[in-house]
């Protein structure tokens, strides 16, 4: 191709898709800043739209052949970026409600994950306090706290005062207490 004139877009492109790669510097030169600046208007960021851009010459590159335009080069070059760069906003606005969806089910697996360690460590510590009561204590208690007896229902149902009920918990409470030595357990 003749460099002693300017080639139009038409010829440039019919150049490169005959094989001249060399007119691709000339492609290169004439639309590279304003493409970025185009890019950079919609993306705001100077990395991303350089990105952009390389990826539109790239695909110009290694597509030419199977190219048809309709219009301009220019015109294929400008839509080529924003459809390239409304593709990335798609893409980034899926990224990122897929990372929102797996951080608040990271955040409920960790909650549950916590809560289900709390209640073995709770149960454990209960465990423990129950074996440390002799065994009328035990089922004094167990009717009171499990069963949600009043004390003067154990009594009718142990055959025993509700003077023996109110001792026997007192009692069972502060050994049940020392298996929470720094814990706060509400029901006790």
């Amino acid at each position: 191709m003749n460099n002693s004139r300017v080639h139009t877009d038409q010829e440039l492109f019919e150049a490169l898709k005959g094989g001249e790669v060399k007119v691709f510097n000339e492609i290169y030169e004439r639309y590279f800043g304003l493409l970025y600046r185009h890019a950079y208007q919609m993306l705001r960021d100077r990395v991303q739209a350089e990105d952009v851009v390389q990826d539109i010459f790239q695909m110009l590159l290694e597509k030419c052949n199977e190219l048809e335009l309709r219009h301009s080069l220019k015109a294929f070059l400008y839509s080529s970026i924003r459809f390239r760069i409304l593709k990335q906003f798609r893409h980034n606005k899926v990224v990122e409600n897929y990372l929102s969806t797996i951080v608040a089910l990271s955040e409920s697996t960790v909650q549950t994950i916590d809560i289900y360690i709390e209640e073995k460590e709770l149960a454990k510590r209960i465990e423990d306090g129950l074996s440390k009561l002799p065994s009328k204590m035990r089922q004094i208690f167990e009717l009171s706290r499990i069963d949600e007896l009043s004390y003067k229902e154990i009594s009718e149902k142990l055959n025993v005062t509700e003077h023996t009920v109110r001792k026997q918990m007192s009692n069972a409470l502060k050994i049940m207490r020392s298996s929470f030595k720094n814990s706060f357990i509400l029901f006790f």
